[in-house]
This record gives C-alpha cells, sequence and structure tokens, in this order.
C-alpha cells in the first residue's frame, strides 16, 4: 500500500497548488515514492507498456479518424487515400495497425505473468477482475476496428461473429438488428462500429485509471507472493528503481514494434483484406485477426448439440464462457500460496495450459477439416484437436485449479521480500 503521502511543497505556487488541486502530490505518491518490492523482475514492466501502448492507439486513431469516412463506398478507397496522399499516412496507418497487435502480445504476456504469480489472489480481486474488464474491451475494441477498412475479411469477419448473436434465445435476433442497423451488415453497421471503435479506448482509459487505483490500495504484487512486512527493507522508491527498469523494457518492446511497423507491416494481417469487400465472393477461410483466434477455435470445436442448445448457441456460449471465467478466477483457486515459484506441481500445470492456449490460436487459424494425424481414411482434424484442447481449457479453471490447492504441498516460502532477494543473491554467488 502506498501509506502516508511523503510530498513537500518546494515553493510558493506548488503550495497554493496542493491546496486547491493536489495534481503534483498525486503524482509524486503514484510515480515518484511510491513503495515497490525491491524483488520485481521484468515480467512488471509489461503494466507500462501496456500504458504506451493504450497513448499510441488513441493518439494515431483519432489522426486516422480525420481521414476515414465510414461509407461503404468510400471507407476502402479513404484507407488507401490515408495510405497514399496523406502526410505520413502510411506511418500513422501501420503504427496502429501493428499497435493492436504489440497492444495483445503484451497484455497476453502482463495476464499470463498474473497467472503463474497468483496476482489475482486476495487482496487483488478487484484489481484482476478490472484487468479482465479491460481485455473484454480491447477485444470488442480490436473487433471493431477490423471492420472498418471494409476489406473481404472485414466485411465476412463481422457477418459471420454478428450472426453469432442471433443464436441468443429471445433477444439474439433483435441484438443482432441493432448490430447491423438493418437487416444485413452495411452502411448503418459501419457506422456503428466506427463510433463504438472510436469510443471504446477511452472507456479501457477510464478502467486503466480505475486499475491502477486498485493496485495503489492493495499495492504491487512481487514474484515471491508476499507481502510488504518491512517497508525501509522490503521496498524501494518507485523512481528511479521501477522506472529505469521500464523504461529499459519499453525500448526493448519498441525495437521488436518499429521491426514490424518499417520492415515487415503486413506480417500480422490477413492479404484478404486488401481486396475491397464484396458481399457475392465468399473467402475460402474466414479468420479473425492473430489475437481473437483461440476464442474462435473455441466457438468452432462445439460442432454438437448439446440436449436442446443447438451447437450454434453452444459454440457461443464456450467463446464468452472462456472469457468469464477468468472473472472468477480468484475464487477458483484454493492454494492458499500465490507464487508458483513455491508451487512445483502448480508450475507444471501452468506450462501445459499455456501450449494448450497457444495450440488453440493454431487451431483457430487451421481449416477445421485439416488432418493432422492421418488413420485410415480420416484421422484426427483440426475440429478433434480444438475440442480436447477446450476441454483442457476449461478443466484447467474448474478442476485443476481447485484440486491443486488441496493436494499439493508447496516448498517454503522465505520470511520476506528482502530475504527473498539476499536469498536469491547468495544461490547465485555459489552457483557461479
Amino acid at each position: 500500500m502506498s501509506g502516508q503521502s511523503t510530498y513537500t511543497p518546494s515553493n510558493g505556487f506548488t503550495r497554493w497548488l496542493d491546496t486547491r488541486l493536489p495534481v503534483l502530490r498525486l503524482v509524486n505518491d503514484s510515480f515518484v515514492d511510491y513503495p515497490t518490492p525491491r524483488n520485481l523482475n521484468y515480467w512488471w514492466t509489461f503494466g507500462g507498456i501496456l500504458t504506451f501502448c493504450l497513448a499510441v492507439q488513441i493518439v494515431t486513431g483519432i489522426v486516422l479518424a480525420m481521414h476515414y469516412v465510414p461509407t461503404t463506398e468510400l471507407a476502402f478507397a479513404s484507407v488507401e487515400h490515408i495510405m497514399r496522399d496523406v502526410n505520413y499516412g502510411w506511418l500513422i496507418r501501420y503504427v496502429h495497425a501493428n499497435g493492436a497487435s504489440m497492444f495483445f502480445i503484451a497484455v497476453y504476456i502482463h495476464m499470463f505473468r498474473g497467472l503463474y504469480y497468483g496476482s489475482y489472489k486476495a487482496p487483488r480481486e478487484v484489481l484482476w477482475i478490472l484487468g479482465v474488464l479491460i481485455y473484454l474491451l480491447m477485444m470488442a475494441t480490436a473487433f471493431f476496428g477490423y471492420v472498418l477498412p471494409w476489406g473481404q475479411m472485414s466485411f465476412w469477419g463481422a457477418t459471420v461473429i454478428t450472426n453469432l448473436f442471433g443464436a441468443i434465445p429471445l433477444v439474439g435476433d433483435a441484438l443482432r438488428t441493432w448490430l447491423w442497423g438493418g437487416f444485413a451488415v452495411g452502411d448503418p453497421t459501419l457506422n456503428r462500429f466506427f463510433s463504438l471503435h472510436y469510443l471504446f479506448p477511452f472507456l479501457i482509459a477510464g478502467v486503466v485509471v480505475l486499475h491502477v487505483w486498485a493496485l495503489h490500495v492493495s499495492g504491487q504484487g512481487n514474484p515471491a507472493g508476499i507481502e510488504v512486512k518491512d517497508p525501509k527493507k522490503d521496498t524501494v522508491a518507485f523512481t528511479p528503481y521501477a522506472t529505469m527498469k521500464d523504461a529499459f523494457g519499453l525500448a526493448l518492446f519498441m525495437i521488436l514494434f518499429a521491426y514490424f511497423v518499417f520492415f515487415n507491416p503486413n506480417a500480422l494481417g490477413e492479404p484478404d483484406n486488401y481486396i475491397v469487400a464484396n458481399p457475392l465472393s465468399t473467402p475460402a477461410h474466414i479468420v479473425p485477426e492473430w489475437y481473437l483466434l483461440p476464442f474462435y477455435a473455441i466457438l468452432r470445436a462445439v460442432t454438437f448439440d448439446i440436449g436442446p442448445i443447438d451447437s450454434k448457441l453452444g459454440g457461443v456460449i464456450a467463446m464468452f464462457g472462456a472469457i468469464a471465467i477468468l472473472f472468477v478466477l480468484p475464487w477458483l483457486d484454493t492454494s492458499k500460496v500465490r507464487s508458483a515459484r513455491f508451487r512445483p506441481l502448480y508450475r507444471q500445470f501452468f506450462w501445459i495450459f499455456v501450449i494448450v492456449c497457444l495450440g488453440l490460436g493454431y487451431c483457430g487459424g487451421a481449416m477445421p477439416d485439416d488432418i493432422l494425424i492421418p488413420v485410415g481414411d480420416g484421422g484426427m482434424t483440426v475440429t478433434h484437436l480444438s475440442q480436447i484442447l477446450t476441454a483442457y481449457y476449461f478443466l484447467h479453471f474448474l478442476v485443476v485449479f481447485p484440486v491443486l490447492g488441496l493436494i499439493e504441498k508447496p516448498e517454503p516460502l522465505p520470511e520476506s521480500i528482502a530475504a527473498s532477494v539476499l536469498h536469491g543473491t547468495r544461490q547465485e554467488k555459489a552457483t557461479s
């Protein structure tokens, strides 16, 4: 926790401002003297990287919106106009398009770090829930943005995903019609998606403020998964210690970002989106952007009816359930130990889960009928693998998490954060 404020106004103006609008005190207490666990590693830099990515997306998005025309007749041409005629339009668009991928790379690393180190456990449940809400808003924003270039994959992706809402009982048809703004994907749909794509980043920014607020109330987690006992020994000031580490991590991340923008800008996109949308020509394989592929695989994995629930509705329930289950994760894990560093069994299951998620991403981008393991006239297809991986995805949270907490024998925890740092240093000296 941040504790008592250490800010002291240095002159008459800052004293005057502090009694009326203590913004300098807020900045000092949040980003300068904020006590940070001294054992944080570079996996914690992705919080700052995500803030950078959000700022880049908002700034470039505002500039692109000045030139974009949200009509089915002019949307594709307006994107080409940005690329060819607007000063540095190509750079702004490539930064925005690849920035979405960089945003999701950072958020996935951030989330897997939270899963590994138990960042969702008490007293940080609200912090985790707000993080999952940010992730959900990111997915919606990315989907809306994918439709805006009005290429082949934009149109057909919008058609497939919006049609899924029609499977929801009672309200499905009305919801789909509202999303379309009519009876098919067209001008009203594009206008709605453009408005929502412009609005949602500011909603994300608002939730990020709540996320940071919750972080400062509960205090930062750390690799050892133990709480601060002696602030003088266990913590250091956020500036310069954490800020310099974050700056170095951000610099490395920006090198990766720059590689895609300047040397391989279309590597993470779909070639079909450079073909203008044509409702009379269906692409051979309709897929979302890479960062949504695991959930697309879960959607397609349900190919059978479950009682009164048909396969289409079952797929929708599974896809949204895969996200919804993250909201209740803090109450599914029964272990009293946070960090996987001291949970030998959980470490193994964590890496299995990472492999499962990567496998789902592969399945989401592959053709469902592709044969992976030939057996006789048939064999294991991508759909079969998707079903196995989807089953494990839910079992990991609903079975593995609760059971491991009951049967696993954790390793001894260090006495304090300072002790864990010193112990690690001594280990390094002993092995060198």
